[in-house]
């Protein structure tokens, strides 16, 4: 058998494994093993020489450390109470409108976003927060949870955005770029979801009712109360790419003034510190998991060359650009059905950045291709976190809202992934969207 055939035997062995529902840290770990061992005609000592050096040589990467860091950011802002205030700052200004509070959820993920770095945090902790006064204001379930599970994405979409890290690892790309390059596709997917709102209240006003007019007064108010949220967001987005502070400093500060901020204006408590620390700690672990599942893995298919076959072979196809990158969009949507966005990233760069890096897309040079092609796929794969039959955040939503049948949120989430799909084409045919402000700040 030869290593193209062994490479996609092991990508329907990991499909089984995953179909099995084996953790998918373990299960590329399994996998990735068994080939190495496979492809070494049987012997053990290879993969042995393999294992001692694989946890050091990714656990030493000193710019993981950015992913703790931001994670902790996350937790402080969540036992903090910072995510309450987001939501009521932008519910000020929009919560009197048609569906304003269901766009304050919105706007508020978004905001959220800014301080996490992950869609499911997003997702658990705005949820917490926003459904109850969208439940109190008579909103349907569809729109409710719909908007709080498409919101969550943001969270992985504006930057500091943990994917992003991870991709920038894997590509040798500069981690401050990818992050300036997420901030305008991350505003127009805010915008997009909330005009997505406007529609469907547009079309059935019974679905988002209009809440209370709030004095202005108040408005600057709470628009005072999380300035600090925007400074720290500013600090560590400017300061990594305007080379202030490298990813891993601005990380630091990042989380040491979510902390301060989380204990000065949030009210948190040691209970609140401790819990932030041990979240920070099992999603760490998780990640880092999943990590040296995803470098045994793709050891084996680097043994087996199958990607760099893969490569010549589509370069050599004569397909049209687009074509192809049109199927690797439709194979990350293909996957968003059986694993999660880190997985997902880990799995298919490898692979795939070849492929893409190797081709002409609008006569862009290697540098903005790679930094496009990094958001386009970080977009994709944040609609694997609401599609069906798995989108986690559809099912974290869901969890919390138990008088909403699931088959309701699924309902309420299609035309927010309508606006997904817009979005992904205005990226594909108009890459300056996401390069724009690398190329005006240079």
């Amino acid at each position: 058998m030869s290593g193209t055939h062994v490479g996609f035997m092991i990508f329907g062995i990991l499909m089984l494994l995953l179909v099995l529902r084996v953790p998918i840290g373990i299960a590329m770990f399994m996998v990735g093993a068994g080939g190495y061992v496979y492809l070494s005609n049987g012997a053990l000592l290879p993969l042995l020489n393999s294992l001692k050096n694989l946890a050091y040589a990714r656990l030493s990467n000193y710019d993981l450390v950015v992913i703790p860091l931001f994670l902790l950011m996350g937790q402080f802002a969540t036992h903090g109470g910072l995510s309450r205030a987001l939501f009521r700052c932008v519910s000020a200004f929009l919560g009197h409108r048609r569906g304003g509070i269901a766009m304050a959820a919105i706007g508020a993920c978004a905001g959220f976003g800014a301080i996490c770095g992950s869609s499911l945090a997003t997702a658990a902790t705005m949820g917490q927060v926003a459904l109850p006064e969208l439940r109190r204001y008579n909103y349907s379930g569809a729109l409710a949870t719909g908007c709080l599970a498409a919101g969550g994405t943001l969270g992985i979409m504006i930057p500091p955005s943990v994917p992003l890290v991870i991709y920038a690892i894997l590509t040798q790309e500069s981690i401050g770029k990818l992050f300036m390059a997420a901030v305008l596709p991350g505003i127009i997917a805010m915008l997009g979801y909330m005009l997505v709102v406007q529609i469907v209240v547009a079309l059935k006003p019974a679905a988002g009712p209009a809440g209370p007019r709030v004095a202005w007064s108040e408005r600057l108010r709470s628009l005072l109360l999380v300035s600090p949220v925007l400074l720290v967001f500013l600090v560590v987005i400017v300061g990594i790419y305007g080379g202030w502070a490298n990813p891993t400093e601005a990380a630091a500060i990042g989380a040491a003034a979510c902390g301060l901020l989380a204990l000065t204006t949030g009210g948190m408590r040691m209970k609140g510190l401790i819990d932030s620390a041990a979240g920070m700690a099992q999603a760490t672990a998780m990640i880092f998991l999943v990590l040296m599942g995803a470098d045994m893995m793709n050891t084996a298919l680097a043994v087996s060359q199958m990607p760099a076959e893969l490569a010549t072979w589509v370069q050599r196809s004569g397909l049209s650009p687009l074509l192809v990158l049109a199927s690797i969009l439709l194979i990350y949507i293909f996957l968003g059905c059986v694993m999660d966005s880190l997985a997902m990233i880990l799995l298919t760069i490898p692979i795939f950045y070849p492929i893409v890096m190797g081709l002409d897309y609008f006569g862009m040079p290697v540098s903005d291709k790679s930094i496009w092609f990094g958001i386009l796929a970080l977009m994709v794969v944040e609609i694997g976190l609401v599609h069906p039959p798995v989108g986690m955040n559809v099912y974290i939503i869901n969890r919390l809202a138990k008088d909403v049948p699931l088959t309701e949120t699924f309902k309420g989430v299609i035309p927010f992934l309508l606006s997904d799909f817009v979005r992904i084409a205005l990226l594909v045919f108009f890459p300056t969207i996401s390069l724009y402000l690398i190329h005006t700040f240079k």
